[in-house]
């Protein structure tokens, strides 16, 4: 009866290993505590999100509107087409590669390719990466609407070498609400 009973408590201690095995690597979320940092990102229209979820992932940003160009800048204000006044906002995000000393020039035009106001794109956050990173400028300027009401905001990649083959540039239609004033 001896063998019968060591044999019992060897299935039975064998039995319990697997068990207390399956819950140790099981793993579940629900019992750990789960402490996400601080951080925060900037979305494109100027809010934050921060870490969420048991996994500690990144919310997703707003849904806004944005206009692209190739995969190197994007705007989200003033859109292609829209009705702006002075002073204009612009902003969006550019990758790393765009800026020169966190910075780049803008310029905008009236209907006959007349610059009327120019400015600096500055950067909202390290700019020495080759990721997004946020950016605002600010434009004041009057327009004369009465031959037209139509302009360029022309946004350019920062080239301190000169050189014509690092030059780029995104350039787009706006319009002037009259005398560029709402």
């Amino acid at each position: 009866m001896t063998k019968t009973k060591n044999i019992i408590l060897l299935i039975a201690l064998i039995v319990l290993v697997a068990i207390a095995g399956y819950f140790y690597t099981r793993g579940d979320e629900t019992d750990e505590a789960v402490f996400c940092t601080q951080d925060a990102l900037m979305c494109p229209d100027g809010s934050y999100v921060g870490r969420t979820g048991p996994n500690c992932e990144f919310s997703a940003c707003p849904a806004v509107e944005v206009s692209q160009h190739k995969d190197l800048i994007r705007v989200t204000t003033p859109l292609p087409e829209s009705m702006v006044s002075s002073p204009l906002v612009i902003k969006g995000e550019a990758r790393g590669m765009w800026f020169f000393e966190a910075s780049f020039p803008v310029v905008l035009t009236n209907w006959d390719g007349l610059i009327i106001a120019q400015g600096v794109a500055t950067a909202k956050g390290d700019w020495m990466t080759e990721e997004y990173v946020p950016f605002e400028a600010t434009l004041e300027f009057t327009s004369d609407t009465s031959v037209s009401n139509r302009g360029s905001l022309i946004l350019k990649k920062d080239n301190p070498s000169g050189l014509p083959e690092n030059d780029d540039a995104f350039e787009y239609t706006i319009y002037f609400s009259e005398n560029g004033k709402q």
